[in-house]
């Protein structure tokens, strides 16, 4: 099947023994216990979209139900995107991930002590450099981005702080170094590289580094009392806080600077059809990577002390043992609050989108999806 004939989910595609009232009944269920306004879903194998649902609201003041075709921030479920291209590159010999950082980025300062990180070791998390909170790295949708602000906070927390390939930690920072080592081996920014390379080749063809004005979207959103709102507005960017609607505070459609690392916003159907695609067995299309690479990212091999790690995926460690075995990612920050999940043994993915700041039960969703006859 080529990307062309990729099939968009259907009525009459959803297996037989399924209900799709039943199916929505438990999200509805996940979404009112979380306080949720709005959730969209989708469930997918390499070779199809098997299913995509949405409950609640995706704009609370305009009492506009949700949608499978409403856009979120993916935030950091980017990573799997941006790891996906870095890993295409290296297989076709355009990028060597086992190369130090500085093989491309001539300016790039390691630690004399902590060491030189390889490329590999940024979307393993294995590089060492810090993690700043990035709650400011965001500006209103229709503001420019700064062309030096990637450049000053790279140049403040790009140098390891840790031993160089020891004990994983999570960092923001080594997927916005993946994205200069990409750029610079090829000439395209990090943007066109996963746009070329993933996001054409997958057919995802309503997701791209900004908002498409002529698209549904989701209004993200802050639980709070009315009286913290004056905090939020100082701790985010200007002109991103948006009106109170109830217990909510409402946020301005934003952008996130930072390809890398959390630039992306689509659906959640497009993002299963990514995270479908590294759920393949052997005899399933690939339209990006040969299985080697995909069994190559999604092995866990760093530990960590919240997460273990693979290249993108992760794990946490109390999970690891658990059956049938996955791997996961989350999108989380202002307004949204995402994941995806695949399953390599049953060749099953599946992605929730929610318009809420605030942690949820995915694990709890998840886990009922799985145990649905979806086969």
């Amino acid at each position: 099947m080529t990307p062309a004939d990729h099939p968009s989910p259907e009525p009459g595609g959803l297996p037989r023994q399924l209900s799709a009232g039943g199916v929505d009944a438990l999200l509805q269920r996940i979404a009112s216990a979380a306080n949720i306004p709005g959730m969209s879903i989708a469930v997918a194998a390499p070779d199809r979209v098997l299913y995509v649902g949405a409950v609640g609201y995706a704009d609370l003041a305009q009492r506009r139900r949700a949608r499978p075709e409403d856009q979120y921030l993916w935030f950091s479920m980017t990573k799997i995107a941006t790891a996906t291209a870095a890993m295409k590159l290296h297989a076709d010999g355009h990028l060597d991930l086992d190369a130090p950082i500085g093989t491309y980025l001539p300016g790039y300062r390691p630690h004399r002590r902590h060491g030189h990180p390889t490329t590999r070791q940024l979307p393993t998390h294995t590089a060492g450099p810090g993690n700043p909170l990035p709650v400011r790295w965001v500006r209103p949708e229709h503001q420019p981005a700064d062309p030096g602000s990637l450049t000053r906070i790279l140049s403040k927390h790009g140098t390891p702080r840790r031993r160089v390939g020891t004990r994983a930690a999570y960092s923001n920072i080594g997927y916005l170094l993946a994205g200069e080592v990409m750029q610079a081996a090829t000439g395209a920014p990090v943007e066109e590289c996963v746009q070329d390379l993933v996001l054409n080749p997958l057919r995802m063809t309503a997701t791209g580094y900004n908002y498409d004005g002529a698209a549904p979207r989701a209004v993200g959103y802050v639980r709070m009392a009315r009286g913290l709102r004056p905090v939020l507005v100082r701790i985010l960017p200007e002109g991103v806080v948006g009106p109170t609607v109830g217990r909510y505070t409402s946020l301005n459609p934003f952008l996130v600077n930072g390809a890398a690392y959390g630039g992306l916003v689509g659906t959640a159907t497009d993002a299963s059809r990514l995270a479908a695609a590294h759920a393949a067995a052997a005899a399933d299309p690939h339209r990006v990577l040969g299985q080697g690479h995909i069994e190559e990212m999604r092995t866990i091999k760093a530990r960590g002390k919240r997460f273990d790690h693979g290249i993108g995926w992760f794990r946490r460690p109390a999970d690891a043992n658990r059956c049938p075995a996955f791997v996961e990612h989350y999108g989380t920050g202002g307004g949204f609050w995402n994941a995806m999940r695949i399953y390599p043994e049953d060749r099953l993915a599946m992605v929730a989108m929610a318009n809420t700041t605030a942690a949820w039960d995915v694990d709890r969703l998840f886990t009922r999806l799985k145990s649905l006859p979806w086969a």
